[in-house]
């Protein structure tokens, strides 16, 4: 069943930061970054576009997604932080003992 104009949600925008006088409208195109030697492209990338200006913006939030899983840790179990003052052999040997 398609959606009424009036049961559309309202379309995104903020004014552009760049001439004040355009709006920015999101669009999604196709994203180009390295990863160390190699280019990687994401497509149906969101981006705030200005429609008087042209000026461009990444996605906040599309970016930082991006990011972790461009992340060259991703994947690796994470080292536990040891408790500041707590020396490693103190640690040991209360866990080894049990009550």
């Amino acid at each position: 069943m398609a959606q009424s104009d009036s049961e559309k949600p309202p379309e995104e925008r903020y004014p552009c930061p760049k001439c004040a006088g355009g709006i920015l409208r999101l669009r999604y195109e196709t994203h180009f970054t390295w990863l160390h030697n190699v280019m990687i492209t994401v497509p149906d990338f969101p981006v705030w576009v200005c429609d008087l200006c042209g000026h461009r913006e990444d996605d906040v939030r599309a970016k930082r997604w991006l990011s972790i899983l461009l992340s060259p840790t991703l994947g690796r179990p994470t080292v536990p932080r040891q408790e500041k003052g707590a020396s490693p052999r103190r640690q040991r040997s209360s866990e080894s003992a049990s009550p």
